[in-house]
């Protein structure tokens, strides 16, 4: 009876994780999520000899781990695009996701500066996300906004736009970069980015020329 009750609710368990990955707005999150509950539902299958269910799912797992695959050793093609604070496509852009920035700059209203840094991050020439940064003091660049539309919210925008500050994109001028917490979720973001939290609260990065 015991046995029965806890294969209920491994099947249980497989079913919300399969229905939770059904909210995912980024697909690599979806692909991995997906990836989990379908494995427990092709377990939970075979353990109550349900086969066909268990087929299925070992099937669907098959093609969440090619598509995994496939995103992971696909070399995408990077590039920036640096716009005037008064354009006119970037007003149009921030005003579409909105909605989307609020969550991770809760209290975000673009106020255009002409000495703002504004790039438009490409990945095989889509737009990606949109960065904007000014100069807080001599040496160190201050993250105004730094958003990634759903569907490429994988970090490697993140990684690419920092990874060119230094040299590429802004000359050697600045040594490094400063970001307020703005949300829980940012904080993450900036912490997985390489970011430290200094006493004040602000996350720095220290900037490399590698890039260069």
């Amino acid at each position: 009876m015991e046995t029965a009750r806890l294969l209920e609710w491994i099947g249980y368990l497989a079913s919300a994780i399969i229905a939770f990955s059904m909210t995912m707005n980024s697909v690599l999150k979806f692909r991995w999520i997906n990836l989990a509950g379908a494995a427990l539902f092709a377990i939970y299958g075979f353990l109550i000899q349900a086969y066909p269910v268990s087929f299925l799912n070992g099937f669907i797992v098959v093609v969440d781990l090619y598509y995994l695959y496939s995103f992971y050793s696909k070399k995408e093609a990077f590039d920036v695009l640096e716009v005037k604070s008064d354009d006119i496509y970037l007003q149009r852009f921030l005003n579409f996701h909105q909605t989307d920035i609020q969550r991770f700059f809760p209290d975000y209203s673009y106020k255009p500066q002409q000495q703002d840094k504004i790039y438009f991050i490409l990945r095989d020439l889509s737009v990606a996300g949109v960065f904007i940064a000014s100069e807080s003091q001599a040496g160190t660049l201050k993250v105004v906004l730094d958003y990634v539309i759903p569907a490429y919210r994988d970090l490697k925008n993140g990684h690419y736009i920092y990874n060119q500050l230094h040299g590429k994109l802004t000359g050697a001028r600045y040594s490094k970069v400063v970001s307020a917490p703005h949300s829980p979720l940012h904080s993450k973001y900036l912490n997985k980015l390489g970011f430290k939290q200094r006493s004040d609260g602000q996350f720095e990065k220290i900037l490399s020329n590698e890039a260069r």
